[in-house]
């Protein structure tokens, strides 16, 4: 019973109880998409590569969460392009995608003076850190989530299914394959803080990789996926 004590008297673990369960319901929604997309290593391409707007923000002075935001927004279109232009060898281009943004944002933070410790928990990840602005930032993000996978369900439904029947039914796959990527980029960003970069893919993939094993409808993957994130 200590632990409930302590949950209810102490502020810190009341918000690290709340981005649990808001990175529960982004890794749940998105996860489902990468998994079932097979496209668990443009996410880490895109995770990594959020560490170069990280670092030019706190280099700028300015918000890492929101500098994390447009760059895994760019990293994500442009691993987008790699993908539907080169598919050959997409591999190779996203793997230097990958180590070109975290060598940016680690020269970034060896040129910003003092220790930013802020960007280390942002690594590792400090759920134990959150602040009651992340959590909006998180819950803001969540929403932007929902109301995608509301309104854009079908299409995404069949671009992960069947792409040349959507190309037949007159569906822009494309937009919808970059729009689905900057979602998981967004997801990524909500899920930093949480257990930071170095696991945003296991926390990512696992839960709905388990779900596959017990849900066969994509709707039952995703919340049993954000009961399990």
């Amino acid at each position: 019973m200590n632990i409930f004590d302590a949950i209810a008297s102490q502020p810190f673990l009341q918000y690290a109880l709340l981005a649990g369960v808001l990175s529960g319901v982004g890794c749940g929604l998105m996860g489902t998409y990468v998994v079932v997309k097979r496209i668990n290593f443009l996410a880490g391409g895109i995770a990594h590569s959020v560490l170069a707007g990280m670092g030019l923000a706190y280099f700028l002075g300015g918000s890492p969460v929101f500098g994390a935001i447009i760059s895994a927004l760019v990293a994500a279109l442009i691993i987008g392009w790699i993908k539907l232009r080169w598919q050959e060898d997409e591999d190779t281009i996203i793997a230097a995608v990958w180590s070109i943004g975290m060598a940016i944002g680690i020269i970034f933070i060896a040129k910003t003076p003092g220790y930013s410790v802020d960007l280390m928990s942002y690594l590792f990840g400090n759920i134990l850190m959150v602040s009651s602005d992340e959590l909006y930032i998180m819950l803001g993000l969540d929403i932007i989530l929902l109301a995608a996978v509301s309104v854009f369900y079908k299409h995404f439904l069949i671009v992960c299914f069947d792409e040349e029947f959507a190309k037949l039914r007159g569906v822009n796959v494309n937009l919808f394959y970059l729009l689905l990527l900057c979602l998981v980029a967004l997801t990524v960003v909500l899920l930093i803080q949480v257990v930071g970069l170095i696991l945003v893919i296991a926390l990512l993939t696992l839960p709905a990789a388990i779900a596959m094993q017990y849900q066969h409808s994509l709707k039952g993957i995703m919340i049993l996926a954000m009961v399990l994130g």
